[in-house]
């Protein structure tokens, strides 16, 4: 195949390139953010909260002035051509923004009228989008009356009514419980499926892991990780374990490459670990030390942690 013969290869669904954001305040939001996310990806952005996400996601959706910076969606360079731009991009905020005194037909149907399309089309894709949602039965009733799961679900069907090619989700399933969470990520799922390119912020780890291919971890405004999800979990993804053991711990514990060990109490040990390290090296220098573990129970860590973990060198 001659070299005129082959396909373009394709734009970012988002390319980013040093983009900066500083408020009227002089904070510095974003310090030189560049980040890709490729086309049908499902992609993390993590980050601690006041690290920029939020910033981030304005920028990219419009709603927040960048001070420097270029942002193209599908190559399409959101200052030049805004409204195009904007044309590719669903946004599903965290805060519930709809009227909550219309019903989820009536929400989608008028929000579809905002970009031009026509009332027959926007009824059926209305009636698609509720039965994807599971929110059929509710679409002609006050959406006041709804769930904080169903308000959530709502939002993501109003957000797909205009058929974005780039999706965006911040903070999606905040503050819904975990059976609701695991059906939204079903609905989420057959989104990306689909051919819709999805990026979500979360602080829940288990689901950035259950969904995301690719991840960037933004925190004081800059990134400070980004690649693919596994790659990229493993450096976040640390076990703890507590030991109870036979006996009086001893003064001084055995130094074991690539965790942390402390004394607790009189009776128990805490371990810090990759999940890629093989246990029986922890027991064997236990072990080694006449050290005998009765018990163990795991210890859990929450993203937040896992994120100083991380960006604790920035800090220093």
């Amino acid at each position: 195949m001659s070299p005129d013969s082959q396909s373009p290869p394709l734009a970012p669904a988002l390319s980013v390139r040093d983009l900066r954001k500083t408020y009227d305040n002089g904070v510095q939001a974003l310090k030189g953010v560049s980040l890709d996310v490729r086309p049908g990806d499902f992609f993390a952005l993590l980050g601690p909260n006041g690290a920029g996400k939020s910033t981030l996601i304005g920028v990219i959706s419009s709603l927040v002035n960048k001070s420097a910076g270029d942002v193209e969606v599908f190559g399409v360079d959101i200052a030049r051509h805004r409204s195009e731009a904007m044309r590719l991009v669903g946004l599903v905020p965290q805060e519930i923004n709809f009227n909550l005194f219309e019903k989820p037909f009536d929400i989608l149907c008028n929000y579809a009228g905002f970009y031009g399309i026509p009332r027959e089309e926007a009824m059926v894709r209305a009636e698609a989008e509720l039965k994807r949602a599971q929110l059929w039965e509710k679409a002609h009733v006050m959406s006041r009356t709804l769930s904080g799961g169903m308000k959530r679900r709502l939002m993501i069907s109003r957000a797909m009514m205009v058929r974005p090619r780039l999706l965006i989700l911040d903070e999606p399933t905040a503050g819904v419980d975990i059976e609701i969470r695991r059906g939204m990520w079903k609905t989420l799922r057959e989104i990306n499926a689909s051919g819709t390119t999805i990026i979500l912020t979360t602080h829940y780890l288990e689901e950035a892991e259950s969904l995301c291919r690719h991840l960037a971890i933004i925190d004081k405004g800059t990134i400070v990780e980004q690649g693919p999800m596994k790659a990229l979990l493993a450096k976040l993804d640390v076990e703890g374990f507590l030991f109870d053991i036979d006996g009086d711990v001893p003064t001084v514990l055995p130094e074991i490459a690539g965790t942390t060990l402390e004394r607790v109490d009189d009776h128990t040990i805490d371990l810090e670990m990759p999940r890629a390290m093989d246990l029986n090296r922890v027991f064997a220098a236990l072990e080694g030390a006449n050290i005998r573990v009765r018990s163990m129970r795991t210890k859990s860590n929450r993203l937040e942690e896992l994120f100083v973990r991380l960006t604790s060198k920035e800090g220093q």
